[in-house]
């Protein structure tokens, strides 16, 4: 496996030029690629030079340890240092979705349940806010619709990283797991007995696509206006402020209404539709990434659940890997990487398993 590393060696001094040259920037949708997959490389040579080190520096050790007894003292603790930097190069080198280094965005929707399906949407919200910004990430609503008692109908939001990340801890390469029905195990605030109730909200998670990911024709889209509606607020049901836009070739339609003019409403929901068709393109384009996506249900039914949240246990479990934890408080307010990291090491023992038969 470690074998391919010598092309990628070829491939990234052949990067580093390209990248060097005036012309490549002058194509953004170009330097993006490029610069994107040097980044990757650049990771993958990195741990690659660092066990090919700790091999040659074991051998020196061992070496001189029959004249020194300093350096089997050494060779051991380099031993010892070694699979570490076996496994993290092994894991850079899997196939990855190429999706993965992208932000995101996530579309947070009631289910069965009303109105309390609607706030339990409004917590899954919160938990995904609250771990952004332990990851420093940013968060920025598109487009919300909310219920009667503050929870929310729909709400789509984008979480974007700063700066540039490792491969796999892009927003997407890391939420794309959370697309999906999530169900919910408590006793409602309209409960007056005390019942405990289930009742369902769902993810749909998707890159994050730029200008120069997606081109979209104007006369491709037919755009609609319409008055906002929602709980109250400065220019909701006042003007005709709302925009639905149909991409006539597909039949996607997305409607944004939260921001005050209808020009910030259009911009908000082309920025919606780009992601959707670079999924739906990535989708056509690698039929084992589109069937990741595919398996995030669209449908909020309680029979598809990826996992629920148990309040009166203070549970939380993952369906599609087992994971089981009494922290749900916790998870709510932001501590989701133990989940995350269930579905990452699935989703890579998965890929590795494939990659070894291939």
């Amino acid at each position: 496996m470690f074998e391919a590393v010598e092309g990628l060696l070829d491939e990234h001094r052949e990067l580093e030029g390209r990248l060097a040259e005036p012309e490549t920037h002058a194509d953004a949708r170009l330097a993006k690629q490029l610069n994107r997959r040097y980044a990757e490389l650049s990771a993958i040579i990195a741990a690659w030079r660092d066990w090919t080190t700790l091999g040659d520096d074991l051998g020196a050790a061992r070496e001189l340890a029959g004249e020194d007894p300093a350096f089997a003292e050494e060779a051991a603790a380099i031993e010892a240092r070694l699979p570490g930097a076996e496994e993290r190069l092994r894991r850079l080198l899997v196939p990855r979705d190429p999706a993965d280094g992208n932000d995101t965005l996530l579309e947070v929707k009631s289910g069965e349940g009303g109105e309390e399906s609607a706030l339990f949407a409004g917590d899954l919200l919160r938990m995904y806010t609250r771990y952004a910004e332990r990851r420093g990430w940013s968060v920025e609503v598109l487009d919300a619709t909310e219920s009667d008692l503050g929870g929310y109908k729909s709400v789509t939001v984008a979480v974007k990283a700063k700066g540039q990340v490792e491969p796999g801890q892009a927003p997407y390469g890391l939420l794309k797991f959370e697309g999906g029905v999530h169900r919910v195990q408590r006793v409602p605030v309209t409960e007056s007995q005390g019942r405990v109730h289930t009742s369902a909200a769902g993810v749909l998670v998707l890159p994050e696509a730029e200008q120069v990911d997606v081109e979209i024709h104007d006369n491709d889209l037919r755009v609609d206006v319409f008055r906002s509606s929602g709980p109250g607020g400065q220019s909701v049901n006042t003007t005709d402020s709302a925009v639905r836009i149909t991409h006539l070739p597909t039949g996607i339609v997305v409607s944004c209404q939260n921001e005050k003019s209808q020009l910030q409403n259009k911009e908000q929901a082309l920025r919606i539709l780009r992601a959707r068709l670079l999924a739906a393109a990535q989708e056509e384009a690698d039929a084992a990434a589109g069937e990741a996506r595919r398996s995030q249900v669209r449908t909020v039914d309680r029979s598809e659940r990826i996992r629920t949240y148990n309040y009166p246990e203070n549970r939380i479990s993952d369906h599609r890997t087992g994971y089981k934890s009494y922290n749900l408080d916790q998870v709510l307010d932001g501590d989701l990487q133990p989940v995350l990291d269930s579905c990452v090491e699935a989703d890579l023992a998965e890929r590795l398993a494939a990659l070894e038969q291939s």
